[in-house]
C-alpha cells in the first residue's frame, strides 16, 4: 500500500488545503482577445500582484501529448495535476500504434474487419472530423481507412462530427473538401467509400457526463437510422445550414447524405462500427448506446447487433466500451490514492460539465473512490443551456457547498473545478466569457475568505488556457485578426499559453520557498506541491515540487 511520509521539518498547514483549477484560464498579453484581462477579475487582480506566482505549462509534451505544438485539454490536464507525472496521451498513444502496426494486428481490428467481409456488410466511422488533436484527429481516420481498403473490406461510410471548437469555429470545408478528394482516390469498383451522415458536435452524438442525452438521441437518428435533413453532399449541407441559420460549426444541425432520397449510409445488423475519438469523456454515452443490449437513456426504435468499438477504453473501471482499438495509458500512483492510503480526508467538487474531471480523470482513469470512508465527491447538476445564455454555469452552487465542507472541518485536502473559462470560452463570445470570469472572481472572494478563517491554504491553478484568447491572433503581432469584414475572428479552441499558479498563504508562508519561475514547471508539479504543504514528502516518482520545504 503507498502511503506518505512526514516532513521532518514541517508539520503542514493545520487548516484545509484547497486546489481551485480555474478551468481555461491561461496567461496571456492583455489584448482585446484576452477576456480573462478585460474583465472585472478585483480578487484575481489581487491574487496575481500580492501572492507567490509560477506559471505551468499545461499543454504539449508537458502533459503527454505528441508535440508542443498541441493544445493541452482538460482530460490530459487533470490527468497530469492529479498523477503527479506525466504519461503518454490519448493522441500520442494511437499515433504510436498505428505507426507500429499494433492497432491492425490487434484482435479487435480484425473482429471489425472480418465482422465487415464475412457478412458482406458495411464498415462504419464515427467521429470528430478535425485536427484537433484534443478529441481525434483525421490522419489517423484516414490511416484506417487505408488500411480497410487494402485488407479487403467492400463497404465503408463515415460519419462525421464537424468540430469548430478545437479548431476555427467556421474551418468545416477547410477538412471535408480535400477529404472528399482523399475518398475519391481510394474509391474503386470493389471499395464503395462514402461520408453517409454528420452535424455539430454540440448538436449532436458528443454528450458528456451524461449533462444532456437527447445530443446522443439526435446522434443515433441520424448515423443509425438515417433520419434527418437530407442533402447530397456534407459540403452542401454545411453552406445551406450557415446561410439559413448562421451558426458556426460546432452548432450545425444533423445531416443526412441521400441518393434517390434514401440515406446512403444507416448502420444495419452485421455491420461494424469503429467511434474512432480517442478521449474518452465525449465518447461514453454514444458507447453505452451501441454496446448496452438493455439500454433505457432513450428509444433507440432500431438496435442494429453490431460489432462496435472504441479507438480506446473510455472507462477503464466499467469497461466502456467492451471492445478498443487502442490501450489507453496504465496511470498509476496517483494522489488521490496515496491521500487515501495516507488516512487523508478529501473532498471533489465540480458541477456536471467537470465533475469527471476532478473525480475519474484526476484519479489517474479510475471510476470509484480509492476509500468510502475518508472521500466524498459532490456533483452540482449543470444546466442544459447555451452556455453564454447563463455564462456564471453553477459557480455559486459550487463556493456554497464548497464552504459548507470546509466549514464542516471533515476535510483535510479539497480540490475544486469552475468551468466557466472553458465552457463559456469554447462559445467564442467574448461578452459572455467575460461575464463568466467576473463570476468566478466574485466566489474566489468568498472562498478566500473562509480558507483565512479556517487558517488553511489555497492553491489557485488551471488546467490549459481558453479564455485568455478569444479571438484568432495574428502569429507575426501577436494582435487580434480581422477577417475580410473587419471584424475579429472568434477562436473557440483552447490555448497554448501557460497557466497561473498562485499561493494563498497568511500563515505559513515563512516555512516554505516558491521556487523561481523559470518556465520548467507543469501541471504535474501541483501534486508533489498539495502533499509537501499538508506536512508529507512527495513520491519519489513524482514530478518536483514547487515549494522547498524550509
Amino acid at each position: 500500500m503507498n502511503k506518505l511520509t512526514k516532513n521532518s521539518s514541517f508539520e503542514g498547514v493545520k487548516g484545509p488545503v484547497l486546489t481551485i483549477v480555474m478551468d481555461g484560464v491561461g496567461i496571456a498579453p492583455a489584448t482585446e482577445a484576452n477576456a480573462v484581462a478585460s474583465a472585472y477579475t478585483p480578487t484575481l487582480d489581487m491574487l496575481m500582484a500580492k501572492y507567490p506566482m509560477v506559471s505551468l505549462r499545461a499543454h504539449g509534451t508537458a502533459v503527454g501529448l505528441p508535440s508542443d505544438d498541441d493544445m493541452g485539454n482538460s482530460e490530459v490536464g487533470h490527468n497530469a495535476l492529479g498523477a503527479g507525472q506525466v504519461f503518454a496521451q490519448g493522441a500520442k498513444l494511437v499515433s504510436q500504434s498505428i505507426e507500429s502496426g499494433k492497432m491492425f494486428a490487434s484482435d479487435t481490428w480484425q473482429s471489425l474487419i472480418t465482422n465487415a467481409k464475412s457478412n458482406n456488410s458495411t464498415l462504419h466511422f464515427i467521429g470528430l472530423f478535425s485536427d484537433g488533436n484534443v478529441h481525434s484527429h483525421i490522419d489517423h481516420l484516414k490511416a484506417m481507412l487505408v488500411r480497410a481498403k487494402q485488407e479487403g473490406v467492400a463497404k465503408v461510410r463515415i460519419h462525421i462530427l464537424i468540430d469548430g471548437r478545437d479548431v476555427g469555429e467556421t474551418s468545416a470545408l477547410d477538412y471535408i473538401e480535400p477529404f472528399e478528394e482523399f475518398i475519391a482516390g481510394l474509391r474503386a469498383d470493389n471499395f464503395d467509400i462514402k461520408i453517409a451522415s454528420g452535424g455539430g458536435r454540440m448538436k449532436i452524438t458528443m454528450d458528456r457526463y451524461e449533462a444532456d442525452w437527447s445530443m446522443v438521441e439526435a446522434g443515433w437518428k441520424t448515423h443509425v437510422l438515417g433520419e434527418g435533413r437530407q442533402f447530397c453532399c456534407a459540403k452542401k449541407a454545411v453552406e445551406t445550414y450557415r446561410e439559413e441559420l448562421h451558426v458556426i460549426d460546432q452548432d450545425l444541425p444533423p445531416f443526412v447524405i441521400a441518393e434517390d432520397g434514401k440515406p446512403v449510409g444507416t448502420i444495419e445488423d452485421g455491420d461494424s462500427v469503429i467511434f474512432y475519438n480517442f478521449r474518452g469523456d465525449r465518447s461514453i454515452e454514444i458507447s453505452k448506446a451501441f454496446d448496452d443490449e438493455d439500454f433505457t437513456k432513450f428509444d433507440r426504435v432500431r438496435y442494429p447487433k453490431v460489432v462496435y468499438a472504441g479507438m480506446l477504453e473510455y472507462d477503464g473501471d466499467l469497461h466502456i466500451p467492451h471492445k478498443y482499438l487502442v490501450s489507453p495509458p496504465e496511470i498509476t500512483n496517483t494522489m488521490g490514492e496515496y491521500l487515501a492510503n495516507t488516512g487523508v480526508s478529501q473532498l471533489a467538487i465540480s458541477e456536471t460539465q467537470k465533475y469527471g474531471h476532478v473525480t475519474y480523470f484526476w484519479n489517474g482513469n479510475k471510476s470509484g473512490k480509492f476509500s468510502e470512508e475518508l472521500e466524498t465527491y459532490i456533483e452540482v447538476p449543470s444546466d442544459v443551456v447555451p452556455f453564454e445564455q447563463r455564462p456564471w454555469m453553477k459557480c455559486a452552487e459550487i463556493t456554497d457547498k464548497l464552504i459548507e465542507c470546509l466549514e464542516s472541518g471533515k476535510y483535510q485536502y479539497l480540490r475544486v473545478n469552475f468551468p466557466n473559462g472553458d465552457m463559456v470560452g469554447h462559445t467564442g463570445s467574448l461578452l459572455a466569457t467575460r461575464c463568466s470570469m467576473e463570476a468566478l472572481d466574485l466566489q474566489l472572494a468568498r472562498i478566500l475568505a473562509v480558507v483565512d478563517k479556517l487558517g488553511g491554504v489555497a492553491l489557485i491553478t488551471a488546467d490549459h488556457g481558453n479564455a485568455d484568447e478569444m479571438f484568432e491572433l495574428d502569429k507575426k503581432t501577436g494582435l487580434p485578426k480581422a477577417g475580410k469584414d473587419g471584424k475579429f475572428k472568434a477562436k473557440t479552441s483552447h490555448t497554448l499559453n501557460p497557466v497561473p499558479c498562485i499561493f494563498y498563504d497568511n500563515f505559513y508562508a515563512d516555512k516554505y520557498t516558491v521556487k523561481a519561475d523559470e518556465g520548467k514547471f507543469g501541471l504535474s508539479n501541483v501534486a508533489a506541491t498539495m502533499v509537501n504543504l499538508m506536512g508529507y514528502d512527495a513520491p519519489e516518482m513524482w514530478d518536483e515540487s514547487i515549494i522547498d520545504i524550509k
